[in-house]
């Protein structure tokens, strides 16, 4: 049997980071079996379905490499199927036509209620053939009225359900639509699903599911459903825990590897390991591994693997991902040293790849003023013999590499008779803008002589004007 699972949200909102894991792990689950996984958009509920849903749950799996195998399948280009096998189970007798009101429907409910019932549909049209002409309808699934539905969950263990706890669900629509429960169950058949991971709040459609799929005569998928994401305060997670949709992490400046290796871990675990790269996911994976209680999502852990990513992957990679975030901020990257060798010095000083971007800007273009605080303490009159000194001896350079810079600096501090950071502190502050960068001699390697005489010469200007102020 090839394994073949899908991922089927519905295109109402963005792809949030609950629907992202249950995607990961089913897209997990047919890697490590060799199997197919298909992209499925549900989006039978045309008024609330917009075309931006959909590129929104294309872009966040795209993002995160959750490649799908089969799609993306509409439901709503296969509503000709779904309604060829609704009358068919009404030629079968395995369904029926119900005439009862919304408001009759809604009486029934709260007289049940009142008697302290299950509000329920009573199968008043079950069995009835006295159909009026020229009425609206409903389509009712003959729900089996006795025997249970045992699901064996791989996360839940046994799941039974009795059908008398069951009532005739809705399968078309008045307006001719079919419902969610009915085309699930016809994409799952046709498409061979043979494994349906999803959130437990599925687990009452399963057994409704489960009795249509066998009034079709098609086969039974084992299923996995998986427990809801808690925010750190215990709750469900939601947009108040803070980001929530997967591009929102995109553009807080996560990489995909490390929202990836953190959801994995919100409900999988193997042994104590903490970072996983893709392909040990795929390997070790086990739907059966899934735990059932709930997950807390703890974004300083998230922060933590981020930076882990940041510091430990390939610079291209990274550079990959952190080109965006430049081109956000208007910086031209072409314009000034390779990427990846920003990234290679600027890694271990960031926890996201926005961060990176703000504090790289000068590597790509001028700054426009100093950071005041920075530029009060050391672009001071004392620092003007040493800029002037150290400019020299820079532009004197015939190796223009890291080793040769932090000996210009260093004969200028001794032939000065001062300290390093008498002479450090204010040409960073002249070069960067700022009183923080990675060490002064791989810095400025990445920028040219030109850069660095007229960087000198702003700070100059400035400590010019600080002295006739």
């Amino acid at each position: 049997m090839t394994v073949v699972t899908r991922f089927a949200p519905s295109p109402t909102g963005y792809l949030h980071v609950g629907g992202a894991r249950t995607a990961l792990y089913s897209w997990l689950f047919a890697k490590n079996q060799g199997g197919e996984f298909v992209l499925r958009i549900e989006d039978t509920d045309i008024e609330r379905s917009t075309d931006e849903a959909k590129q929104a749950i294309l872009d966040g799996m795209q993002w995160l490499g959750l490649t799908w195998d089969t799609g993306p399948v509409y439901q709503t280009d296969r509503f000709d199927r779904y309604k060829a096998l609704i009358q068919q189970l009404l030629d079968e007798g395995k369904a029926y036509k119900c005439f009862m009101s919304a408001e009759e429907l809604d009486a029934i409910r709260e007289q049940q209620k009142a008697h302290g019932e299950k509000p329920r549909y009573p199968g008043t049209w079950r069995d009835r053939t006295d159909h009026p002409e020229g009425q609206p309808y409903v389509v009712r699934f003959k729900t089996p009225l006795e025997g249970e539905v045992v699901i064996k969950d791989h996360i839940r263990g046994t799941i039974t359900v009795a059908n008398s706890e069951l009532d005739d669900l809705i399968i078309l629509r008045s307006d001719g639509t079919p419902t969610y429960n009915f085309c699930v169950v016809v994409d799952d058949w046709d498409m061979g699903i043979t494994h349906v991971v999803r959130g437990e709040d599925h687990v009452n459609n399963t057994p409704r599911q489960i009795n249509i799929l066998k009034a079709l005569g098609a086969p039974i998928p084992e299923y996995a459903h998986v427990s809801m994401i808690l925010g750190d305060d215990g709750k469900k997670l939601s947009k108040r825990h803070g980001a929530v949709s997967v591009m929102q992490y995109r553009d807080d400046g996560y990489l995909p590897q490390a929202l990836m290796n953190y959801l994995v871990r919100l409900g999988w675990s193997h042994g104590d390991q903490e970072i996983f790269s893709q392909q040990e996911m795929i390997e070790l994976f086990s739907l059966d591994a899934i735990g059932q209680s709930a997950s807390a999502f703890n974004t300083e852990k998230l922060i933590w693997l981020n930076q882990h990513y940041i510091k430990s992957l390939p610079a291209e990679d990274v550079a990959e991902h952190a080109k965006w975030h430049f081109e956000q901020l208007g910086i031209d990257v072409s314009n000034g040293p390779a990427l990846e060798a920003v990234i290679g010095i600027q890694a271990d000083r960031v926890k996201t790849l926005k961060e990176l971007a703000e504090i790289s800007r000068y590597f790509y273009e001028e700054y426009e003023e100093f950071d005041e605080k920075a530029a009060k303490k050391h672009l001071r009159p004392v620092a003007k013999e040493p800029l002037e000194q150290v400019k020299v001896n820079l532009l004197a350079l015939t190796d223009w590499n890291p080793e040769a810079i932090q000996q210009a600096i260093n004969t200028t501090a001794e032939s000065l008779g001062v300290g390093m950071g008498k002479v450090g502190m204010p040409l960073r502050v002249a070069v960067t803008g700022s009183g923080n960068s990675p060490s002064l001699d791989i810095t400025l390697n990445l920028l040219t002589k030109g850069q660095i005489e007229q960087r000198i010469d702003k700070a100059l200007t400035y400590i010019a004007n600080r002295e006739n102020s």
